[in-house]
């Protein structure tokens, strides 16, 4: 470990990182990790993301001075910086190619959370893109499916679901090679206090209508009514308001609520780059604050299949745009 440091604390003048923080970081979340990480490729470019994210969310937010990087910028660079990891520098470029075929392939579980009227739904946004989803995210190694949603969904917007989510109610739909299954949590307040609790990963969590957002076809793949764009939402709509249809109506709606959707948090860029909350953030409430609606389960999506060949086709005009 000796030979791991060297160098300053200061940053370089280009706005590198010093060699002693990319030691550490290389240190805490490359070597001193259980050793079924390290045995492949496909893990430890996790780790290195985890990496990543440290780096971006504390070091450059306390010290501006400190150049940010893309996920495939900071590999490259701790690799060349890290002893254990720079024998395979003239193959980076195929780790990662292969680390990102990986990741599309590695199941994503979350929740489809509606009001008490279910007439809305709870989308975030990312932090750097502009697109809305459902909270969710990807599965761990051995997670089981609706450990992970109550896990992102917790991360993503502060709140519990582990008292709510019924393991036989969700939609599944197949996105090329992955995997995307949400769960359904009903009767949720729409006062209900949320906000992430991870740094820059959501930056604007809304209750919206679903009356305003419009399933995929050949006409509407993308984008709601107001102009949000629901690639990873618009898959489910069909199968969610199906769902609804299906359960006996709940209370009468409140006649104060806005028509249109309302946002219940967003951040903020300062001058610096470092995030503020516009809401401030409450704590977690506890799962027996939110009071589920009287009706009962209904049927399960399960076996359900969207067909998302014109969802797909849009996206990768998009990206590739």
């Amino acid at each position: 470990m000796s030979g791991l440091h060297r160098s300053s604390s200061a940053p370089l003048k280009n706005g590198n990182p010093p060699q002693e923080l990319l030691d550490d970081l290389c240190s805490r979340f490359v070597l001193n990790v259980p050793k079924e990480d390290q045995q492949s490729f496909e893990r430890i470019l996790f780790l290195v993301e985890y990496a990543h994210w440290f780096y971006e969310d504390n070091s450059v937010e306390k010290n501006p001075s400190l150049k940010s990087f893309n996920l495939k910028e900071f590999t490259s660079l701790l690799f060349n910086s890290c002893d254990v990891l720079r024998p395979y520098v003239p193959h980076i470029d195929d780790i990662f190619k292969d680390f990102t075929s990986y990741k599309v392939r590695v199941p994503v579980t979350g929740a489809i959370i509606l009001d008490e009227s279910y007439e809305r739904c709870l989308l975030v946004k990312g932090w750097k893109g502009t697109s809305w989803s459902f909270p969710r995210g990807k599965k761990n190694k051995d997670e089981e499916d609706h450990m992970c949603a109550i896990r992102e969904v917790l991360e993503e917007t502060g709140f519990d679901v582990a008292r709510l989510l019924n393991k036989d109610e969700y939609i599944e739909v197949i996105f090329g090679q992955q995997r995307v299954r949400l769960y359904i949590i009903a009767g949720v307040k729409d006062d209900t206090a949320f906000a992430p609790l991870t740094k820059k990963e959501i930056s604007e969590i809304a209750w919206q209508r679903l009356d305003d957002l419009l399933p995929a076809s050949d006409d509407v793949i993308s984008r709601s009514v107001t102009g949000l764009k629901l690639y990873m939402v618009a898959p489910f709509l069909t199968s969610l308001k199906a769902w609804i249809s299906a359960q006996r109506l709940p209370t009468a709606l409140r006649p104060d609520m806005p028509l249109k959707g309302m946002s219940v948090w967003k951040a903020k860029s300062s001058s610096t780059g470092s995030s503020t909350q516009i809401a401030e953030s409450q704590s977690t409430k506890s799962a027996s604050d939110a009071q589920t609606s009287d009706v009962g389960p209904g049927k399960s999506f399960r076996n359900f299949r969207f067909d998302i060949a014109p969802v797909l086709q849009v996206m990768e005009t998009t990206f590739s745009a």
